[in-house]
């Protein structure tokens, strides 16, 4: 089985973010939203459901009539492979490079690609300068832009919500606990600021691990889990945490799969 976790250039249109929902529907197992970085994150299964989620998404949504916090090249701006039970890397890079080659050809939208060839961060900083698209035209779509299709091990996304931070300090904060294991950014969220952060090895770094190495630079006024995280890595974690880091049973991915 393969999750694919695909980040959308939308938070705000409750009726966009529905009919996206419907589009997909059998397969999805969360959609988390937010409405500053004007971002959705629509976790499902299978390779059928992402085609779905995407053809609606670039039918409906602007590129050029976007506005978020969030950096972005594409209204389907991310879409990682990853492999769950009884799958293997090999098969989370096969749908990859065949969704991208759909993509590019039946939608017309460039894609990215990232995994072994480099990461998303790399392409977030050279595309469309240095580097690009790996598949399809190197112009970009006119209202869809392009998107970064990846493949990856289950990662954890997560924010840190702070008050009476200024950016600048929380950019500062975010560079102070980035590792090879905790990819972060410091945006600025309405009234607040946030650390905004990828645990791609949550089982070398969890959300407690960077829970409390934002908290030495600044207190935290609340934590966010985006989408959903493994539950060997709420087993890692103190039940007696779990509400303050926003955690539960029923956010891991193995809930989702047999509660659906």
């Amino acid at each position: 089985m393969l999750e694919c976790v695909i980040n959308i250039s939308e938070g705000r249109n409750t009726a966009i973010l529905d009919a996206l929902a419907q589009s997909c529907a059998g397969d999805l197992l969360d959609v988390h939203s937010d409405s500053d970085h004007n971002r959705s994150v629509f976790t499902m299964v299978g390779v059928d459901a992402p085609r779905a989620l995407t053809r609606a998404a670039v039918s409906a949504l602007r590129i050029n009539d976007h506005s978020g916090v969030h950096p972005r090249i594409g209204v389907v701006d991310v879409v990682p492979f990853v492999p769950l039970v009884n799958s293997t890397m090999h098969d989370a890079q096969k749908a990859r490079d065949e969704f991208a080659a759909w993509a590019a050809v039946e939608l017309n939208v460039p894609c990215f690609l990232y995994g072994t060839e480099r990461t998303l961060p790399d392409i977030r900083k050279t595309a469309w300068t240095s580097l690009l698209p790996d598949v399809g035209s190197h112009i970009p779509h006119p209202t869809a832009g392009a998107m970064c299709v990846g493949v990856r091990e289950p990662l954890v996304a997560y924010n840190l919500w702070l008050e009476d931070v200024d950016l600048a300090a929380t950019r500062r904060i975010a560079s102070a606990v980035r590792t090879a294991s905790i990819r972060t950014l410091g945006l600025q969220v309405g009234a607040f600021t946030q650390v905004s952060v990828n645990l791609i090895s949550p089982m070398i770094a969890g959300p407690s691990e960077v829970f409390d190495a934002v908290s030495k630079h600044a207190f935290v006024h609340h934590a966010e889990l985006v989408g959903l995280l493994p539950a060997s890595v709420l087993a890692t974690i103190s039940r007696d945490r779990w509400e303050d880091l926003d955690l539960s049973v029923e956010q891991t991915i193995e809930w989702r799969l047999t509660n659906r």
